[in-house]
């Protein structure tokens, strides 16, 4: 088949969703299928929100099948289109007043809101078939628009690479530094560790100078390490080496980190509030899920340096389950559902 995957970027961001895109035209492409990548910029700001969604429904898409991903990629239009979807637009759904969004709760956002639910409903509405990337995208979907998600799940970004190796002296974190990723959870929880165990909190984002200041603050420049962007070969090294993995988001959409480190055969902690990687997490089973708190992530840190041999038992449980992950299921999954 022709087949065409629509992303929409933010231009000079690369993240998840970008590689998941190009995992997928690889996918497809290993199974002997034509496919190519579009994608549009895109810009989530309020004042702009309602521009790439309409230029998306402008496009000439000559293919077999189309599929699109996140956000407003789905606005595509073609007779046999089925979405995977990544995540709407979050800042105008389920975050509309956080912090890291310039969508409020004043009548002019609600309006905007409206609109857009309207619109995505819509969209979404016209696809053959609708898959989620986890349960929590489906519920958010049933929640706001009323329609139903396939959850599909998938193996992360260097699925085939990443091996397991000697437990190490550090938790390690790599993550895009920005407040819904809470990265800042991660110092402070350091502080209320008194084993030996050291911190790696890899990435790059806003709260960079941030997390740089509470680590000198708190005295724990021998404690923390902040080595900023990490490479694909020095990344698998830093997972294999690791005692575990700490991965506490809010309310994620699927969370690569936490299959990565399960393929690394390393247990993960995180908290109750991170979303899609509960579903991966199971408490004490692969790794740990805490009250959210610097203390609970403190303690789930002296729990692994105390016993390794249960550290290790979890991150093989952890493995075993995300090695039943498989690209040439989810490609027949996708195709079959476009007839």
């Amino acid at each position: 088949m022709d087949v065409i995957v629509c992303g929409a970027q933010v231009p000079f961001v690369r993240g998840g969703a970008e590689l998941h895109m190009d995992n997928i035209v690889k996918a497809m492409q290993e199974a002997g299928h034509r496919a190519e990548l579009v994608h549009l910029p895109t810009a989530w700001e309020k004042d702009r929100l309602f521009d790439a969604p309409l230029a998306w429904r402008m496009l000439p898409l000559d293919a077999d099948v189309v599929i699109s991903t996140n956000f407003p990629s789905y606005y595509a239009r073609h007779p046999r289109k089925v979405v995977w979807l990544f995540h709407q637009h979050r800042g105008a759904y389920d975050a509309i007043d956080a912090p890291w969004s310039d969508l409020g709760l004043d009548d002019d956002a609600l309006e905007v809101q409206r609109q857009l639910t309207e619109w995505d409903t819509r969209a979404l509405g016209e696809a053959r078939h609708v898959f989620t990337t986890s349960h929590v995208v489906a519920d958010r979907l049933a929640r706001y628009n009323g329609l139903e998600g396939e959850a599909l799940y998938h193996p992360p970004p260097l699925a085939e690479r990443l091996h397991t190796g000697e437990m190490g002296d550090y938790v390690f974190t790599p993550t895009r530094l920005e407040t819904n990723k809470r990265p800042d959870l991660i110092v402070d929880a350091m502080s209320h560790v008194s084993s030996p165990v050291r911190a790696v909190v890899a990435g790059r984002g806003s709260m960079t100078a941030d997390l740089a200041a509470r680590v000198e603050r708190g005295g724990l420049g021998d404690r923390v390490s902040l080595p900023g962007f990490v490479p694909d070969d020095d990344l698998v090294e830093q997972y294999a080496g690791a005692l575990g993995v700490i991965y506490a988001p809010f309310d994620e959409d699927y969370g690569y980190v936490t299959l990565q480190a399960f393929l690394a055969g390393k247990p993960v902690i995180t908290s109750h509030d991170a979303g899609g990687v509960l579903e991966w997490v199971e408490d004490g089973v692969t790794g740990y899920v805490t009250d959210g708190t610097p203390e609970g992530v403190a303690d789930a840190v002296e729990r692994l340096a105390a016993d390794r041999e249960n550290a290790r038992a979890m991150g093989e449980e952890g493995r075993r389950r995300a090695s039943e992950l498989s690209w040439p299921a989810v490609v027949e999954r996708l195709l079959s559902a476009s007839a």
